[in-house]
């Protein structure tokens, strides 16, 4: 019944949509761009000199007004907007957001299907022209995930997550601090947060052994699990960060990013591992744990030993890790020395890390193959390998419609955010944030919003330290690693909430992103 009305909804939503476009088209007069309807010489305050162009013969007047002129008005947002702008970017967003809705609905790679029906929407329904899909952040997550799941199938990863479990076994007193820190430092290495699912349950028995409250270290844990992706030298968000940088030539290395990110977001998880200490109440205190351990069955299942690690290791394990961590060290050398270590390319530049990034990490994948001679079936199959294969098509739709939204409607998008991002330019950081709760990938965030950063001219030291606030896909509590951290959980303290944002991890995570945001501002200033 509920599917069915959601369904009714969508498709009277897109009967609206269509009607909105066809009253649009079929306006009595068509539009006229400003800049036919100018009489006189406009002086424009942010560069401080008066120009004059052409151009239109309105009533015989012959007005000459200076194509930069329009130009500057366009990409600004300076000019007053035409109603019609105001509508078609509403509704597109309305569109946005329901195509999101249905995609955390579906799960998986449904998210990506239908940000392809959102981009076809666009084209047929409005005529949009389709900004250019991710391909470079999907090819740098095609070779980190295949290097990682390499990693996983010799067993290297198992070898990882033991270490990590023997440090959290040997100090459980302190299980709340070295969870997070463990799935934070280990999303740095790998590059991605989805090989922490093998220590969530590790992080669960240490604490329910202890008598600690297993929400405490579980929530911040699968927190520090994303927040540690903008803090890696090897993940898609950080490699799309330098090429964007690049791009607009900004001269921003990745160096100068991980200088930021990496202290503030583990100050961050930090302050997010203090607040955890005392939430909630002690199991001995809380009522409806204790009426569940009443039941010798719900007993043994909350205290019972956990199934073994599943990530097996052999002789072959070592040989492997060592290479990959050589393969980081790599990538961190040619980050720090390109002029010294990289060819250049057509523009006499050192290549651009971002595809440098690439076929480091397939070379390296390769010589473990090699060193190791694992089955590449082996690798296919792995769980490291079939998320980062869902998070390609993840980001292929639903970045690319999202996108496709702001490059049609930039002007107006700029024309509403200008004034107080100029005034005031931390606050892109809430901007940010805010699309984060609605795409599952800093990457996809990072691509939509940097360079609508670059364009309101926002500094470029503020949008570093703006990165933390990528993440915020923790608001609604739909990502894997947050539903996968209340799974574990068998005595039920970490929960998903009944009222959708109440759940575990909401509170963690605004603290954990807000101070990594708020010590990003500072560190900027001073490194």
């Amino acid at each position: 019944m509920k599917f069915s009305i959601l369904r009714k909804a969508l498709m009277a939503l897109a009967v609206l949509l269509c009607t909105l476009q066809l009253n649009m088209l079929n306006a009595a007069e068509p539009v006229i761009p400003l800049a036919t309807t100018l009489k006189e010489e406009i002086k424009i305050p942010s560069l401080d000199i008066e120009k004059t162009i052409v151009a239109s013969e309105n009533k015989g007047d012959n007005k000459v007004i200076s194509l930069n002129k329009i130009k500057h008005e366009e990409e600004m947002g300076e000019k007053p907007q035409d109603p019609k702008a105001s509508m078609l970017f509403w509704t597109q967003l309305a569109l946005l957001l329901v195509i999101i809705y249905f995609g955390i609905k579906y799960g998986g790679v449904a998210l990506g299907m239908l940000g392809g029906l959102g981009v076809t929407l666009l084209v047929f329904v409005f005529g949009a022209i389709p900004a250019k899909p991710p391909i470079e952040v999907m090819l740098i997550i095609l070779a980190v995930a295949t290097t990682s799941a390499t990693l996983e199938a010799t067993g290297a990863l198992g070898l990882i997550v033991k270490f990590a479990e023997k440090i959290l076994r040997k100090n459980p007193s302190f299980v709340v601090f070295l969870a997070p820190m463990s799935t934070f430092f280990l999303t740095m290495l790998v590059g991605t947060g989805h090989a922490v699912y093998p220590l969530l349950p590790v992080i669960y028995d240490v604490s329910i052994k202890k008598g600690i409250r297993p929400e405490r270290p579980m929530a911040v844990a699968a927190i520090a699990s994303q927040l540690g992706i903008t803090a890696s030298p090897i993940s898609a968000a950080a490699a799309a960060l330098v090429g964007m940088f690049a791009t607009a030539g900004l001269g921003v290395s990745l160096i100068d990013i991980l200088k930021i990110t990496i202290p503030s977001c583990f100050i961050g998880l930090l302050l997010a591992s203090i607040w955890s200490i005392k939430r909630g109440k002690d199991l001995e205190n809380d009522s409806e744990f204790q009426a569940k351990i009443a039941d010798p069955e719900q007993r043994k299942y909350i205290f019972g030993e956990m199934q073994s690690n599943e990530l097996e290791t052999n002789t072959k394990s070592g040989r492997a890790l060592t290479f990959f961590l050589l393969g980081i060290l790599a990538i961190v050398i040619l980050a720090v020395f390109p002029e010294k270590l990289l060819p250049l390319d057509g523009e006499g530049k050192p290549l651009r890390m971002s595809v440098v990034l690439q076929f480091v990490m397939f070379a390296v994948g390769a010589i473990i193959l090699f060193v190791t001679n694992i089955s590449a079936k082996k690798i296919s199959d792995t769980k490291v390998f079939n998320a980062g294969m869902v998070a390609v098509i993840m980001i292929f739709g639903i970045a690319w419609m999202s996108e496709s939204v702001i490059e049609n409607n930039k002007p107006y998008i700029l024309y509403l955010i200008s004034d107080i991002v100029r005034e005031h330019p931390w606050t892109f950081a809430i901007a940010m944030f805010c699309v984060s709760a609605f795409l599952k990938s800093q990457a996809a965030v990072l691509l939509v919003m940097i360079p609508l950063g670059i364009s309101l001219g926002i500094p470029v030291h503020t949008l570093i330290a703006c990165i933390p606030a990528s993440y915020a896909y923790f608001f609604f509590c739909f990502y894997p690693s947050d539903l996968a951290a209340i799974n574990f959980d068998r005595s039920g303290t970490t929960h998903a909430g009944t009222y959708l944002v109440n759940h575990s991890m909401m509170i963690p995570g605004m603290i954990a992103v807000w101070a990594a945001t708020g010590i990003g501002f500072l560190l900027v200033n001073f490194l």
